[in-house]
């Protein structure tokens, strides 16, 4: 032993030298070192928390197979040809014979769907030399294209466990989330069931690589790159599969080789893809898409995107996706995505819970064509934003990465600074000890009240800043949101006023619902508790329950239920009105509208249950968070009471979530109900047949945000005459809806109509609501005479 307790040095024998030491496990090519410690072999995808576990798992029969198994697979494709040029139609017995010259052939691997490429297999790598040593080939009197089949990395078989895991409906998921511990558990829960599976993400590897072995026979030297969702940290089930075509070795290799034999026989023999426009560029790719890859389907250019891509859909596996050829800047939004995920253990979990959240609520998606909800890249930036303004912070600024990286790291893409480190063991670990669903209530509280439009959300920073400080080049809006690296972009451009207003409001619930017993404390009775309640839209305010949706209609002043005209009975009229002829809707009306008469001294009318503060201005315009309704039984009135709908006194509190729940199920007596049908797409279109029909309109004919809600029923017919006047077998959408007053006191009166949909709700519905939410009120105020309402969008 030497003096610090080390092995002392070997011994020399009269034979010689000793063998040379083995090397340590951790000098293994496929082991890595975890930022936290412990090790992983990136070979078989398994952890080990120190030396001699990992030893013992280099030593054990599956990495051994792995190992044999990408040998194997290696020296097969050292031996394989890429063969295309041939006849549609062509045998592989007749390719076989054909390259059975040079020598013995294993296999040949036709492209069954469009006879577009074969891969060839010889016994020997000396066989497939002489092949590629010939300067042409031909078969059946057509010259054929040979090259080295695609070297591509190995990835493992994947595990029969989990391996094509079915997403889970969202009564599944609110089961699985219910049977958590605590929330903070719900939220690490949430991510393995929302997260590709290893099946997927098989498929898209080899997908990938399919893609890789194409384009690299039309332009040599190209690299086809995923990124966004399937690769950043962030995935989910059915994610598009985002690609980047790099052409920058292709341009460079043409350059170099034109005028050479055989260039008039490559697809690039009538372009130069240096001085190629994008359109041009892109109709070459769709074309070896169309032509050349099995499998891709609905293959269209898309030139004027604001980044220009080519768009398709894959049958066998399903997935749909874009290859753009000039985005270099996505590749490093990815791996910065995915950095901050590896950074912090609660990244990830924080990063799935707000993006679920305000998907089931109607603020997000995938707008491509420029629609007004917040993008899934978006949401992800907010909450990366969020965690860089912590006290402490749990993620650094992009300006403080930039400090960290490495010469190797240091990149500029397009004039853009996109330097940082891309290994997190380089990050310090975070002083926040915040748990993350202490976070998660904490990022509703913080966005509840922010002004979104009066200032910019600045990554680079890691702060808020003012408007003048963002450039003349960054697009303002009502959510500025500046990327960490393209400055002058702000990723939430697309989101209109409406919708950031429905982004505070819902956080303002949210938040109000986070301080509640409901979200800490699980269940006994079988309840949606924590999350799986946070999920449902609009049952985060109080008195709601599951599978109903509320619109808050507000009551102009001054208001007295007791003026002909003026009372819940024409409210309940209107109500009809817009849903039976303006949106062609069927309505069985349930038990008749009470006519409330005017609050008794020393009461007021029920209290909305909305509560928090209300967006400023004049709500009508403004989407509101749906409610839900609850779900007990209606109780007798006690006797003595007057017929209006006021509700029973609400017992005293009691500090428990049993007792909170229970509270929140006490009932406002339903003073309007009807039954409702859905034939028709009603609430799709309408914006754009809004417009045609003015175009056409006569001087007299009301314009565009006028008092008539005549053009909205020729709307709604024009929808029914293209989907076909008869009516469907069966209808779209079925559901319950039923109106009460609330308010009073120092708020403002408005009616409650609440919608439950039968079955469940499914996307459907709430499409449907979302634009039944924005419609309505502004439609009740022209109906009534309330004063002058904005055209309902759609």
């Amino acid at each position: 032993m030497d003096g610090d307790g080390g092995p002392g040095p070997e011994p020399v024998t009269a034979a010689g030298p000793s063998p040379a030491p083995e090397l340590p496990p951790e000098a293994d090519p496929d082991v890595e070192p975890l930022p936290r410690g412990g090790f992983r072999c990136r070979l078989c995808q398994v952890a080990a928390a120190n030396r001699p576990s990992l030893a013992e798992h280099l030593r054990g029969k599956k990495h051994q197979r792995l190992q044999s198994l990408r040998a194997e697979r290696r020296a097969q494709e050292q031996r394989s040809l890429f063969v295309s040029g041939f006849a549609r139609g062509t045998a592989a017995e007749e390719l076989a014979a054909y390259f059975g010259a040079f020598g013995e052939v294993v296999a040949v691997v036709m492209d069954k769907e469009k006879g577009a490429y074969a891969i060839v297999e010889l016994r020997e790598a000396a066989s497939r030399e002489r092949a590629l040593a010939q300067p042409q080939h031909a078969l059946a009197g057509r010259s054929l294209r040979v090259r080295p089949r695609e070297q591509k990395d190995f990835a493992r078989p994947s595990p029969g466990r989990g391996a094509h895991r079915e997403p889970l409906g969202a009564g599944q998921l609110e089961r699985a989330l219910c049977q958590a511990n605590d929330v903070d558990a719900q939220m690490e829960q949430l991510v393995g069931l929302l997260e590709l599976s290893e099946g997927e993400r098989r498929l898209r590897h080899l997908l990938v690589a399919l893609f890789q072995e194409v384009f690299s026979e039309f332009f040599p030297g190209c690299s086809v790159l995923p990124f966004g969702s399937s690769v950043n940290g962030f995935d989910a089930h059915g994610c598009d599969l985002d690609l980047l075509l790099d052409l920058e070795p292709t341009k460079s290799l043409q350059s170099s080789a034109r005028g050479s034999p055989g260039a008039e026989e490559s697809i690039l023999s009538d372009i130069d893809l240096a001085s190629a426009s994008p359109p041009e560029l892109l109709e070459l790719v769709a074309a070896v898409l169309r032509r050349c890859v099995p499998g891709v389907r609905r293959v269209h250019a898309v030139p004027t995107a604001r980044r220009p891509v080519v768009k398709f859909s894959h049958k066998q596996s399903g997935l749909a996706g874009d290859i753009s050829v000039d985005n270099r800047l996505a590749l490093h939004n990815t791996r910065f995505l995915r950095l901050c995920g590896e950074a912090d253990e609660r990244v990830r979990p924080l990063g799935y819970a707000v993006r679920l959240w305000a998907k089931q609520q109607g603020l997000a998606g995938n707008p491509a064509g420029g629609g007004p909800l917040l993008t899934n890249y978006a949401l992800t930036l907010l909450v990366l934003f969020f965690l860089q303004t912590r006290s402490p912070p749990v993620l650094p600024a992009v300006a403080q990465l930039r400090e960290l990286a490495g010469d190797e790291d240091r990149v500029v893409v397009a004039g853009w600074d996109c330097s940082f480190p891309r290994d997190a063991a380089l990050l310090e670990p975070s002083a926040n000890s915040e748990s993350p669903s202490s976070l998660l209530a904490e990022f509703f509280r913080v966005f509840g009240d922010f002004d979104f439009s009066g200032q910019v959300l600045s990554l680079r920073e890691g702060r808020a800043l003012p408007l003048p400080e963002a450039g003349e080049l960054f697009k303002q809006g009502s959510l500025n949101l500046q990327d960490p690296f393209e400055l002058s972009h702000n990723v939430a451009a697309n989101v209109t006023e409406k919708t950031a207003a429905r982004l505070g409001h819902c956080c303002r619930a949210a938040a109000k619902y986070c301080r509640s017993l409901q979200y800490r404390c699980k269940s006994t009775k079988g309840r949606g508790w924590g999350l799986a309640r946070l999920f449902q839209p609009g049952a985060v305010e109080p008195g709601a329950g599951a599978a109903s949706f509320l619109i808050s209609i507000p009551v102009p002043a001054p208001w007295c239920p007791e003026e002909p005209g003026g009372g819940f009975k024409e409210i309940c009229a209107g109500i009809a009105f817009v849903l039976r002829d303006v949106l062609r809707c069927s309505c069985t009306p349930g038990k008749p509208p009470k006519q409330l008469g005017a609050p008794r001294a020393g009461q007021s009318l029920p209290q909305d249950p909305v509560g928090g503060k209300e967006p400023p201005g004049d709500t009508a315009g403004v989407e509101e968070e749906p409610l839900q309704p609850p779900t007990a039984s209606k109780r007798p009135q006690p006797d003595g009471t007057d017929g209006a709908a006021t509700p029973r006194a609400k017992r005293p509190r009691v500090n428990g979530p049993e007792q909170e729940e229970e509270e929140d199920e006490e009932e406002e007596e339903v003073v309007a109900s009807w039954s409702c049908t859905v034939w028709h797409h009603v609430w799709t279109g309408r914006r754009r047949l809004r417009r045609q029909l003015l175009h056409g309109a006569s001087p007299e004919e009301p314009e565009e945000g006028g008092d008539s809600l005549e053009l909205e029923q020729k709307v709604s017919e024009a929808i029914v005459q293209h989907e076909g006047a008869d009516r469907p077998p069966e209808p779209l959408l079925r559901f319950e809806a039923s109106a009460r007053l609330a308010g009073g006191g120092r708020r403002e009166p408005r009616v409650l109509l609440r919608l439950t949909p039968s079955p469940a709700p499914g996307p459907l519905f709430r499409d449907f609501f979302h634009f039944l939410q924005a419609f309505l009120p502004p439609a009740l105020r022209r109906r009534l005479g309330w004063g002058p309402g904005a055209a309902p969008q759609s």
